[in-house]
């Protein structure tokens, strides 16, 4: 007999897919109204009544796509070296003091790709998943895992949204925005007919009404959500790290992770244009390491005459990563990094070669 605490749980997994739910129903009774009451039943013009069902149907089936992409696709776990080896885990479990723990993480980071720090500069843990956090990587509360590169936490598609996932949903904003528009524009027309009385008294009266006010409204929403993302991208900074930038040994840094624009686009769709508008996975990395770019974006820290902060130096001299063979992609991504990435950073630096270096997977 199970307990009832895992009821409890699994009472409470349940009620979080009434979102999803929801917006189910809401697509589903916006494909009947655009597609039956207005296209078909209210629409005369043949040629017009096809081309607004082609167009139609090509946007709504990107939207179901990149929305069911987004949903399902399960969030990306660190790499089994960032875990605590059996051995270590029992040392860190029954040492008390958390500076003798924190040496032993500093121990095994020592030999990963981990240069992130929390506020305090400690090595980042995560108790629940018992493994070194890569940088980037947070613990989600809601589907209890760390999650890789973690942006946010949805409601609306039940998942997290993260390394694994994230161009599928900023395809999800856009093809749905596209489709709000679209729905829009096309029933515009017959929105102003339905208050100047130059439609039949049908029940195709309500449905094209609300179906202007529900995609207009939606419509407005995701344009400042996607906006918002597209900055995010443009930046190469999650939402997490948009309210708080990523610490490192020498300070928290916003721009750290910025390779420029382009590159920073690349990141994120990948460098083969054919998937750019698929939801297909072409992300760059492996979502546990990243290449940086180190700059100083707080006019009032020191800095070098050279644009190089000592700190930075010394912290990449003693915690270096072994260097390893890039993947062909990630060596374009990090090749000239430093002079396409001054032209979009906010304040000018320098690429630290210690953390410039991805593993391979």
């Amino acid at each position: 007999m199970a307990p009832s605490g895992s009821r409890r749980v699994d009472c409470w997994r349940v009620l979080y897919w009434i979102p999803v739910l929801f917006i189910s129903l809401i697509v589903a009774w916006s494909y009947y109204a655009y597609v039956v009451q207005l296209c078909i039943e209210t629409i005369e013009n043949i040629g017009e009544k096809i081309v607004y069902l082609l167009v139609y149907h090509v946007l709504f089936i990107m939207f179901v796509w990149t929305y069911w992409q987004t949903i399902f696709t399960k969030p990306m776990n660190p790499l089994k070296e960032f875990h605590l080896p059996h051995s270590d885990k029992e040392l860190f479990e029954h040492e008390d003091r958390r500076e003798s723990q924190q040496e032993i993480l500093r121990r095994i980071a020592k030999d990963l790709p981990i240069y992130t720090r929390t506020m305090s500069g400690a090595i980042r843990y995560c108790d629940r998943c018992l493994l070194l956090k890569p940088d980037r990587c947070h613990h989600c509360s809601a589907c209890d895992m760390c999650i890789l590169k973690m942006d946010h936490h949805c409601p609306w598609v039940n998942n997290c949204v993260g390394f694994a996932n994230y161009k599928f949903f900023m395809l999800f904003l856009a093809y749905s925005l596209l489709y709000c528009l679209f729905v829009t524009a096309t029933d515009l027309q017959y929105f102003i007919q339905f208050w100047t009385n130059g439609l039949p008294d049908t029940q195709a009266k309500f449905h094209i009404m609300f179906l202007f006010f529900a995609a207009s409204t939606f419509s407005v929403s995701l344009a400042f959500l996607f906006a918002y993302h597209c900055w995010l991208v443009c930046k190469n900074r999650s939402t997490l790290e948009a309210f708080r930038a990523p610490a490192f040994q020498h300070g928290p840094d916003k721009n750290a992770f910025s390779l420029g624009t382009r590159k920073n686009f690349l990141q994120v769709f990948g460098d083969e244009k054919k998937y750019w508008l698929l939801p297909i996975f072409s992300s760059l990395g492996d979502g546990c390491s990243f290449p940086t770019c180190l700059v100083n974006a707080d006019p009032e820290q020191p800095s070098s005459p050279s644009g190089r902060n000592p700190s930075i130096e010394s912290a990449g001299e003693s915690h270096q990563f072994p260097p390893k063979p890039l993947r062909e992609s990630q060596s374009r991504l990090i090749s000239n990094g430093q002079s396409e990435g001054s032209e979009d950073r906010d304040t000018q630096g320098t690429s630290n070669p210690a953390l410039t270096i991805e593993k391979e997977t």
